[in-house]
C-alpha cells in the first residue's frame, strides 16, 4: 500500500498531486540540521559512528556518503528528519523502521554508546531504512517538499521567523475560517503567534536572507524577548 506520511507540524501548501513522488524509491525530509551525532571531545568522529551502524545490518555505508561534502562534517553522511516519508509499502516501512530503532537503542554498539539518542532515534533510524529501500538524498527533486508544496515548521515561532512570505501568507489564509480559528484558539500557542498577532512580532526580529546559522540562536532571541511559544 503506497503511503505518504507528513508530521502534525507541517502546512499543506500547494496540491500534493503535482508532487513526482517515486515509490520505489524513498526519500525523508532533508530539512535537518546536525543534531546527531553529537561529538564528544575524545570520542569517535561522525565516520565511526555512522559507519557501525551500517556495518551493524550489513548495508554499503560508502555508498551513502556525499563526497562532495568535507570528511567529518555531518552533511557527508546521509541524515533525515522525520517530517515527512514514503514508500510504496508501509508495512514493510513500518516493520523495518521499527526493528532498526530498537536494534539500535536496546543494542548500542561501542561507537554509539556516548552520543544521546534521546529524541534522535528516528533521525538515526530513517538514514539507514531510506538506504535500505534504495532510496536517498536526491530521490525527490528538493523544490517540491520543504519547498513549495509544505513546509514543516515544527513550532509556531520557527514559522514567522524563518519561513517565506507565502508561508505565512498560507497559514493566515487556512485560519481564517471561523470554524477552524474555534478550534486553533483552544491550543495556546496557536491562538497568541496567529490571532494575537505575536507571530508578527517574532517575524520583524528576523532578516529572512540573512538568518542566524543555528536554530538554537534563533530559539534564544525570541526567548529573549518573551516570545517564545511551544
Amino acid at each position: 500500500m503506497l503511503f505518504v506520511y507528513f508530521d502534525t507540524d507541517t502546512l499543506i501548501l500547494d496540491e500534493l498531486m503535482d508532487v513526482p513522488f517515486d515509490f520505489d524509491h524513498s526519500r525523508a525530509s532533508n530539512k535537518v540540521e546536525g543534531t546527531w551525532p553529537e561529538i564528544e571531545l575524545y570520542g569517535p568522529g561522525y565516520t565511526q559512528n555512522w559507519k557501525s551502524l551500517y556495518d551493524r545490518f550489513g548495508f554499503d555505508f560508502d555508498s551513502s556518503m556525499d563526497l562532495s561534502q568535507p570528511d567529518e562534517y555531518w552533511r557527508r553522511y546521509l541524515y533525515f528528519n522525520s517530517g515527512y516519508f514514503y514508500h510504496r509499502d508501509a508495512h514493510e516501512f513500518g516493520k523495518r523502521f521499527l526493528h532498526y530503532s530498537c536494534d539500535i537503542r536496546d543494542n548500542p554498539s561501542p561507537e554509539t554508546k556516548c552520543p544521546e539518542l534521546n529524541p534522535w532515534l528516528d533521525q538515526v533510524a530513517l538514514p539507514l531504512l531510506i538506504h535500505w529501500l534504495g532510496g536517498g538524498r536526491d530521490a525527490l527533486p528538493s523544490r517540491f517538499l520543504d519547498g513549495t508544496h509544505i513546509c514543516h515548521y515544527r513550532l509556531m515561532p520557527l514559522l514567522f521567523a524563518r519561513e517565506g512570505d507565502h508561508v505565512v501568507d498560507t497559514l493566515g489564509e487556512v485560519a481564517a475560517p471561523n470554524k477552524i480559528k474555534k478550534v486553533l484558539k483552544e491550543y495556546t500557542p496557536f491562538k497568541r503567534m496567529i490571532y494575537q498577532k505575536r507571530g508578527l512580532r517574532v517575524r520583524e526580529m528576523f532578516d529572512r536572507d540573512n538568518l542566524l546559522r543555528k536554530e538554537r540562536q534563533i530559539r534564544n532571541r525570541i526567548k529573549s524577548v518573551g516570545l517564545w511559544e511551544r
